[in-house]
Parts: C-alpha cells; sequence; structure tokens
C-alpha cells in the first residue's frame, strides 16, 4: 500500500455542519452522506459517503428508475427539483408520489 494512503473513504468523520440525528443527511460543502450516529453541531460525527438509503420525501414527487434526487435541506426531504436544493444521487427503483420515502444510491461526489 503507498505511503501517502489516508484511509478507505466511504466513511468520513468531519465535524457536523448542524445538528444531525443518526441517518440523517449531512452536507458539507461537497461532502454528501448519511450520518451513522447523532451529533450536535461542530461535533464529529461519521458520514456514510456510499450505499443505497432510504429517504423521506416530498410527497408529491415521484421519481423514475435513475431518476436525480435533490435534497431540501429546508424541508429535510427528497426532492425532484433541482433549484436551490443540492444533488444526492440516483433513485434505484421508481417512488409514486403516494409513498412517502425513496431508494436512493448517493452519487459519492
Amino acid at each position: 500500500m503507498a505511503k501517502n494512503y489516508v484511509q478507505k473513504g466511504d466513511t468520513l468523520t468531519i465535524p457536523a455542519p448542524a445538528a444531525v440525528l443518526s441517518g440523517g443527511v449531512v452536507i458539507a460543502g461537497d461532502i454528501k452522506g448519511i450520518a451513522q450516529g447523532d451529533a450536535e453541531s461542530g461535533k464529529p460525527v461519521d458520514v456514510k459517503t456510499v450505499g443505497v438509503w432510504e429517504l423521506p420525501k416530498v410527497g408529491a414527487n415521484a421519481f423514475a428508475l435513475g431518476g436525480a434526487v435533490y435534497w431540501d435541506a429546508t424541508a429535510k426531504l427528497a426532492t425532484t427539483t433541482s433549484s436551490g436544493n443540492t444533488k444526492l444521487g440516483v433513485a434505484v427503483e421508481a417512488a409514486a408520489a403516494s409513498t412517502a420515502a425513496v431508494k436512493v444510491r448517493l452519487s459519492g461526489f
């Protein structure tokens, strides 16, 4: 292994940009992921940056398989609306407007 290797990078420990509960979305600049535990703002939190996660969504939104999923940080819901929101990844299965959640593969970027 190279001498400058630091870590695998699928889980990062960062200061929480805001208070977060385990399973909550964390966005810190271009780092996007899912909190692996509760953390107060500024305290360390492990953030998983890869994988598929079931997230609550805007009730009126329907997602197609492979459709882009954005995060509305104010409402704390996944949405199809790109404007003013942060792209999290793609839907791994269709989610009708009548459902409460969407399964999202994090883009890991």
